[in-house]
């Protein structure tokens, strides 16, 4: 009987014949998730492998349209579909709760932005300290898990604070936070922040136990003038900002690394909310490609 060997449970089944990696999982007691009953009907108890890819069944009709509509990368298999032939090593990437509700999301489609009109915005940049070093020796779909994990988490913080996500560049992200009320915006968008910080570091523990480490993230704030609208080839629009307020709350979220801080706000978002946050350090600094001193200020919390 061919032996499948589960991450990152760590436990070998001998799968019987004709018996899916699903079906030996379960029979095993190891809680793998089937949402839909095992009708390849979701995609949650979907499986990387990572030795023995020729020892499974080829994938069905069935698996191959799921695999087409969510985008699967190579090596990725539904579990209650995949059978196995011989010796198989494969990661569970559907862990918890949290997992299982991301795994249900589908992509949307981008909505039709704007030929090009000027605003006042709150805009923040994101990036997680030291990533470089922490996905080095991860698998490439581990990584991409955990930027997911990530990412997921901080995106429901900031929608719930009346943000969004513009984009993502790399490990880090801009989120955008409109307001018609700058003070109430700015508060918004503080608030957020030290939520963001919280909810990283609430993810410690579920990182220390799957791959023996964590990390943190720094966070920028900026408030000024963009213009917002459609960039790129047709069919490949998506609405974002650009413009120098856009370039400044970058350089802000990197001068974190100089100032020893995590979390660094700009002069005029200091002055919109100096009377309701907490300051620690405050910056005088030079930052790249900018002429001149930039005053910064550490966000510890709030008054």
């Amino acid at each position: 009987m061919p032996l499948v060997h589960f991450l990152p449970d760590a436990i070998e089944i001998e799968a019987r014949e004709g018996e899916t990696l699903l079906s030996a999982a379960l029979r095993a007691g190891l809680p793998l998730a089937h949402i839909c009953g095992g009708r390849a009907r979701c995609s949650t108890c979907r499986v990387i492998i990572l030795e023995g890819h020729n020892n499974l069944h080829p994938p069905n009709a069935k698996e191959r349209a799921i695999a087409a509509q969510l985008n699967f990368p190579p090596g990725v298999r539904l579990a209650c579909q995949a059978v196995p032939l011989g010796p198989v090593k494969l990661r569970r990437l559907v862990l918890d709760d949290e997992d299982l509700e991301m795994s249900s999301l589908f992509i949307k489609g981008v909505t039709p932005g704007l030929a090009g009109v000027e605003k006042q915005i709150f805009i923040m940049f994101a990036d997680i300290i030291g990533f470089t070093s922490f996905a080095e020796e991860l698998l490439p779909y581990d990584v991409i898990h955990v930027l997911n994990r990530c990412f997921h988490r901080l995106g429901e913080v900031i929608a719930r604070h009346g943000g969004h996500i513009d984009s993502y560049m790399g490990d880090g992200l801009m989120a955008l936070f409109e307001a018609e009320e700058p003070a109430a915006g700015a508060l918004r968008a503080i608030r957020a922040g030290l939520e963001m910080l919280r909810a990283v570091r609430a993810l410690g523990p579920y990182l220390t136990e799957l791959f023996q480490r964590s990390f943190e993230i720094r966070l920028g704030l900026h408030y000024g003038q963009v213009v917002a609208g459609t960039l790129g080839a047709p069919g490949t629009k998506k609405l974002t900002v650009i413009g120098d307020a856009v370039n400044l709350a970058s350089r802000i979220e990197a001068a974190n690394k100089r100032a020893g801080t995590q979390f660094l706000i700009s002069a005029d978002v200091y002055s919109l909310v100096k009377n309701k946050i907490q300051v620690g350090h405050m910056a005088h600094l030079t930052l790249p490609g900018k002429t001149g001193k930039y005053r910064l200020y550490e966000v510890v919390g709030l008054k």
